[in-house]
């Protein structure tokens, strides 16, 4: 009798505890069930001003582009120009000069802004904005000025600043070892200080360079091209 009472409370023991995993499983994978019945939705939230509480917004809220200035636009289109001038120049160093201090700069100066341009075509297009200006990206057409004698270039080296003229640019060309050496240095030298001029002229408008991007870009090209000013100025006073 003692025996199959044991018995009997082995088996009931046995049975609660087969009972209580199960439950156990089950309840475990409750959360999993109703993950997958009711996927939940997006939560998108904004955060509050210093001391304001965060706002959680609809699912469907997008985000929307800062607004930009007539300034912004016409800032980037003409950046778009004058880079590639430069993209241009660095172009002649391996043909017209053996410097390796030269060759390394123009490497540099021709990779960044480079990538700067795909950077600024990026930002206008996504703005439904063209990457070019209708005549300068700087300045409008002025009234009686007869443009037509005028190629593209020469116009655009004419109204933006910094910008080496067709006749700097024809005896860049035919220069060749110190020679082209000085000259690409006292030319890109010019040719950066025209930059800077751009990106204060932006920060001077009112309303104009309040787009982050924007803004980051703009001091980024005021700060690299000030310390690869100061870079060319020691090249042309040591090695010149």
């Amino acid at each position: 009798m003692l025996r199959v009472r044991k018995l009997r409370s082995v088996m009931k023991a046995w049975r609660s505890g087969l009972m209580a995993g199960t439950i156990l499983v089950g309840l475990l994978s409750l959360p999993v069930c109703a993950q997958q019945a009711d996927p939940a939705m997006p939560v998108v939230v904004q955060p509050g001003a210093p001391g304001q509480p965060t706002r959680t917004l609809p699912p469907s809220t997008r985000a929307t582009l800062p607004p930009r200035s007539p300034a912004d636009v016409r800032f980037m289109q003409g950046m778009i120009m004058h880079h590639a001038q430069a993209v241009e120049m660095t172009a002649l160093i391996e043909s017209h000069t053996t410097t390796m201090d030269l060759r390394s700069l123009g490497a540099r100066i021709s990779s960044s802004q480079s990538e700067e341009i795909k950077f600024m075509k990026r930002w206008l297009e996504a703005r439904g904005e063209p990457t070019r200006g209708p005549i300068s990206p700087v300045m409008p057409e002025m009234p009686g000025m007869d443009m037509s004698s005028h190629s593209m270039h020469t116009m655009h080296s004419m109204l933006m600043p910094g910008m080496l003229t067709a006749k700097q640019m024809e005896a860049l060309k035919k220069a060749k070892g110190e020679e082209f050496d000085r000259l690409f240095l006292t030319g890109m030298i010019q040719h950066h200080g025209g930059a800077l001029i751009m990106v204060k002229d932006l920060f001077d408008t009112a309303g104009a360079g309040q787009d982050a991007e924007l803004f980051n870009f703009a001091t980024d090209v005021d700060s690299g091209q000030r310390a690869e000013i100061r870079i060319m100025q020691t090249m042309l006073g040591e090695n010149l």
